[in-house]
């Protein structure tokens, strides 16, 4: 079948872009909170930023990493889904697609563990994408905002 999706203007690092999606859910099963505010998300290196009811401590952080790697490891399926804006499964939300997002949605999921709506370029299995390395982490306390630096070493 064909379907007519929004342009995309951007050309993504399949690997990191990949990651992004682990990190946002990984993100959300661990803290509580929604996908990311603020992602830069590139080859050599990504930031992605969070709202947090608190600082992650050094140990969180550790957690961050070592979940991230685990779930690469696991070798999850990327697989492509296209629905109707009016049939999408609970829980997925379109807030963040541009006003005139068309019709069809395509939902990259990842194994069990996410699903969201997106047309960028992904790795087929979780295994392509390397490892997660964290390069450090900011807090501002005023935004209550957790930003993640991080870089996929293939």
């Amino acid at each position: 079948m064909d379907f007519e999706l929004n342009d995309h203007n951007k050309e993504e690092f399949p690997p990191a872009h990949t990651a992004e999606h682990l990190l946002n859910q990984t993100m959300i099963r661990l803290f509580g909170c929604g996908r990311s505010h603020n992602a830069h998300v590139e080859r050599k290196k990504s930031k992605m930023s969070f709202h947090l009811d608190h600082k992650p401590d050094r140990k969180e952080e550790k957690e961050i990493e070592r979940r991230m790697n685990e779930l690469i490891a696991e070798d999850l399926p990327v697989t492509f889904e296209f629905v109707h804006r009016d049939e999408l499964p609970e829980g997925i939300q379109l807030d963040r697609l541009p006003a005139d997002a068309s019709e069809t949605i395509r939902l990259v999921r990842i194994g069990d563990y996410d699903v969201c709506p997106c047309i960028g370029k992904h790795v087929r299995s979780t295994s392509q994408i390397g490892r997660f390395e964290m390069l450090g982490t900011n807090w501002d306390e005023m935004e209550h905002s957790f930003r993640v630096r991080f870089k996929i070493v293939q």
